[in-house]
Parts: structure tokens; sequence; C-alpha cells
């Protein structure tokens, strides 16, 4: 994990160096003026030595210009160093969100994820730009510190080590707990922020409900949570740093009283005693300084952790070596004894399943919820992997397509109809990006969508609000027809892509959807029977499979359940 941090380093390399000259510098310039001090304090100014003091002063002064150089250096380019790296991480975490699969976000929440893109890299940033700069400080001064003190008095420097490292020791002891308490204030804050996107996301249906006050109670419940965990980190952060302040306490204590002893028997001189109490106070700030980095650790590698369990995440669902790319198939489509289950402990969706559905022909799936037709046409995609058997599509495993070229040729429309934040045009592009704005309307008119967007004031730059919020279910459906007819795919997946809908948009969006599957191998799920009346086969799902098949007037004749169910819908019409 280590490793991982470290390669972000690479390509801001130069940044890096820089920084750590302008540290080094800064550390250096540092250490230089007690030692003046010292100076001025036993020769200069005892000896009336002006001249040597103008000249020392103005080495000062330009040491100090330099000092504000470096300053700049590390407080600007260093901090743009950590946005840099800061950017590579998230472009990363975000590619890798990009490629898992269905079943991590089954079972992930969006606040948590949100947490990570956001929260957790901030941090990492910080210690990825604060963290070498203040080690490397650090270090030059507690050695150059203790240098010069050992020159000046050795008895005097050794005396107070025992102190240093007490400080020491006490920081190692306290890491932990304090580490643990940030871990569980990341984990209580990705829960909040889940709880706060649900929440917000569902705000028009807790209103319609009246359930202001339930949501408001479960939102306190999670900041309750999240409060107790920081009160917890904040209490061991509190522990930590009141007793290092503690110490330093009582090590500036015992430097005044053994120091004014040296002085008054004249074992140091007032200028050394006066450099030696500086020089210490540049040994105690990176001791501090430390102690901080140590603080901002937690946090950041907390953070970081985070961020390197999902990076190392493989996809349970990928592209082969050397796989097939798919090129204009024609669309048949072959289920050979397919076994699923969604989960491992769960029963099987589909048991022993086979269906032939040949190039170019429309088949519908109906049946009772649960019976799996939702299933086969995430199957088909790879959302999900089979559990056993196979998928066939011209007669090729479709595992030995490479995954995108096989979901490019297919195009699903289904009756929850997802709607980005942006414009009408771009909802629309989302079926090719690459596509011309007559293509754009090419494929609007075709999905019976063109007439109204040009009704509107700012026509296919109209912005549709969050998910879609100003644009009627009908509205939405018909935007995503137009995706799917811009995608222009082989094979064509319609679940339940009408049965929200109204008589009168039903028959637009039944049109298009006539259109829509000309020449395409196309399989339609749906509750409305009438909808697939036209379907060259139908296939009755149950529990155990196919239950009935054939055309819509072949099953009425059977009188089966496809003619109980149809019968019943038409009662009810």
């Amino acid at each position: 994990m280590f490793k991982k941090f470290i390669s972000y380093y690479r390509n801001h390399l130069g940044l890096f160096i820089l920084d750590m000259i302008a540290a080094l510098l800064m550390a250096g310039i540092d250490l230089v003026y007690p030692y003046f001090t010292g100076i001025f304090m036993d020769d200069y100014i005892p000896n009336g030595k002006i001249q040597s003091m103008v000249i020392v002063s103005l080495t000062l002064l330009i040491l100090f210009i330099i000092r504000l150089i470096c300053s700049h250096i590390v407080n600007y380019w260093g901090h743009i160093m950590g946005c840099k790296m800061e950017f590579d991480m998230r472009q990363d975490l975000f590619k890798k969100f990009q490629s898992l699969n269905f079943s991590y976000y089954d079972e992930n929440k969006t606040g948590v994820i949100m947490s990570r893109l956001v929260g957790d890299l901030r941090d990492i940033t910080e210690l990825a730009h604060h963290g070498p700069e203040d080690i490397f400080i650090s270090l030059i001064m507690i050695i150059g510190s203790f240098i010069i003190l050992f020159n000046i008095n050795a008895v005097f420097t050794l005396s107070i080590f025992p102190i240093i490292i007490l400080i020491i020791i006490f920081s190692m002891w306290r890491r932990n707990a304090m580490m643990q308490g940030f871990r569980a204030t990341r984990k209580t804050q990705g829960e909040i922020n889940a709880q706060i996107e649900s929440s917000i996301g569902g705000i028009r249906l807790t209103k319609s409900f009246a359930n202001e006050d339930y949501e408001y109670n479960k939102f306190t419940e999670n900041n309750l949570n999240y409060a107790n965990s920081w009160k917890n980190a904040l209490f061991q952060m509190s522990i930590f740093s009141s007793g290092n302040t503690f110490l330093i306490d009582i090590l500036n204590l015992i430097l005044l009283i053994m120091g004014g002893i040296l002085v008054y028997n004249n074992t140091l001189t007032f200028g050394d005693f006066t450099a030696f109490l500086l020089y210490i106070n540049f040994l105690i700030k990176p001791i501090q300084r430390l102690i901080n980095f140590m603080q901002q650790f937690q946090t950041g590698w907390a953070g970081f952790e985070r961020f390197y369990e999902i990076i190392q995440l493989e996809p349970k669902i990928k592209s082969k070596e050397n796989a097939i790319y798919l090129n204009n198939p024609k669309g048949n489509i072959i289920f050979n004894h397919v076994n699923f289950k969604y989960e491992a402990n769960e029963e099987h969706v589909l048991t022993d399943f086979n269906i032939n559905i040949e190039s170019g022909k429309k088949i519908a799936l109906v049946g009772e919820s649960g019976v799996g037709k939702s299933t086969i046409s995430l199957l088909i995609p790879r959302f999900y992997d089979v559990t056993s058997g196979e998928i066939l599509i011209d007669d090729i495993n479709i595992k030995d397509y490479e995954l995108s070229s096989l979901r490019k040729n297919i195009g699903h429309v289904q009756q929850e109809v997802y709607i980005f934040y942006g414009n009408i045009r771009d909802n629309i592009l989302y079926g090719n990006p690459q596509a011309t704005e007559e293509e754009i309307i090419i494929a609007a008119k075709k999905a019976r969508i063109h007439d109204f967007i040009m009704s509107l004031e700012n026509g296919y730059d109209t912005i549709v609000g969050e998910r879609g919020v100003k644009l009627s279910g009908g509205q939405k459906q018909r935007i995503a027809i137009a995706r799917v007819f811009l995608k222009n795919p082989a094979i064509l997946i319609l679940d339940e892509a009408t049965s929200a809908l109204d008589n009168i948009t039903e028959m637009l969006i039944q049109e298009a959807l006539e259109d829509l599957t000309k020449g395409r191998t196309s399989i339609i799920i749906a509750h409305r029977l009438s909808t697939i009346k036209e379907a060259d086969e139908i296939l009755v799902l149950s529990k155990n499979g196919i239950s009935e098949r054939g055309t819509h007037e072949e099953l009425l004749n059977k009188q089966g359940y496809y003619a109980e169910l149809y019968n019943t819908q038409f009662k009810n019409l």
C-alpha cells in the first residue's frame, strides 16, 4: 500500500524536489539565526563591533528574503503538487468506480462512495503535501539543533534528552487509539452522506407521504453517531496533544532551572544560554511538527486505506485476454442450460434455462414477478454473469467478446429511465457522444419527442433538472428511446418500457418502439399484454422455466395462464 502512495509522486517529481529544496533552505536559515544571536550577545554588543553587526544583520536580511521565497514555494507550489496528486487519485478512483460491476453498487451506498471521492481524498492531499515536508524539515532541525546544542554544552544537552524520548514514547503510545478514532469517524461520515443523498433524492416522496419527521429522526440517529464518533476521535486527539504539550512545558521548566544554575556558576555564558534556549525551541518545534504530522497522518492514512481498498478491487466481470470484438452482429441469442442466482446463499432465479432467439425476431417475456424476466435482460449484456451454463450471441459465448463492444451492440430501455442533470441534447447524445446535431434531431423525431422539445423556449438546450424532474414519465421514456435510436444497436431489450404510462402516451411510445424494433433482435418484457400482440413469439415464464410459448393467438387458443392473464387485463380496461 505504501508503494502505491509513493507512486503518485512520480508524475510530479519536479515539484516535489523543488518543495524539498525550499524546505531544506528554510530549515538551514532557521538554524543559523540562534548562532548569530549568541555571537551578538557575547561578542559584538559587549565589544562594540558595529561593522560586524551591520554585516551580519544585512546577511540575515538576505537570508530572511530567501526564506520568504522558500516559504512561498512550500506554501503555494507544495500545495499545487498536493492538488495535482489529488487530481490523479480522483481520476483513478472514478475510473475504478466506472469499471466495477452492478454487484458492487448493490452492496454499497452512494453517499459512502461520494465520501471516498471527496472527503477522503482531501485528507490524503494534505498528507501527501505536508507529510514528506514535515518529516524532512523536522529531521534536519532535530539533528542540526542537537549537534549545535551538543557543541554549546554536552552535559546540558544530554540531560534534557530523557524528556524528549518520553515525548516520543508517549506519542507512539497514543497513536493507535487516535487512528482508530479517526477511522470510525470516516465510517460514520460515509453513513451520514448516504443518508443525506437518499433523503434529498427522495424528497418528493417524503413530502407526498408527509414523512418529514420520519426522515428527520433517521437523520438524527446517523448525525448522532457521527457526532459521537467525532467526540471520541477528538478526545483521543486531545489526550495526545495535551500530553505532549505538558511534557514540553516540563522540558522548558527544566531548561530554565538548569540553564540559570549554569549561567550563575559561569559554566555557560549568557549568550550561549540565549542561543541554547533558541535552539531548544528549534528542537521542540520540529517535535511539535511531527506530533501534528502524526495527527494529520491518522486522518490522511485512514482515507488512503479506504482509497486503496477500492483501487485494489478487481471487477468480477471483465473482458478476457484476446477477447473478440463484437462488430455488426446478426443478433442470434441462445441461452444454453443457464443457471443463475444473485448471491451464493440465495435460490436460483433461473434453473436450467434454455431459449433460442433468432436474429431479427421480436420475443416477448411475460410472467409473475420474480421468475427472472428482468434477470434475463441483465445477463445478456453481462451486467451479471451466469452461475453456470452459457449465453451465446451468433454462436459465440458472450464471455469471449470484448465487454464494451458487447454492450455497445445492445440497447436497453427500462421502465425507470435515468435522466442526467443538464439539457435535453446531452441526454439524447448519451446514446452516441460522437453524433451530429442532425443525427440527434432524427433520433428525437423517431422517438416522437422532437415536436415537444421544439415547443420549449430553449429547445434542445432546455435544462431538465436533477434526474429529469421537469419532465413527465412519457417524455423521459421518449428521450430514452431517442438515445437508443442514436446508439443503433443490433439487439434491443425493452424492460417494462410502457407499464407506467397513460394510454395516450403509451400509444405514442408504442409507435416509436415499433420503429425501433424493426430489423433488430428484440426482447420485450411487459405486463401490459396489449403491447406484445405483434411479437413473433411470446414466452410465459414461471418458477420452473418456460411454461407456455407461442404467438398471441396461439396462446389465447391454449386457454392457459397467458389467456387467463390477458382476459383479466381486458376485463379491467
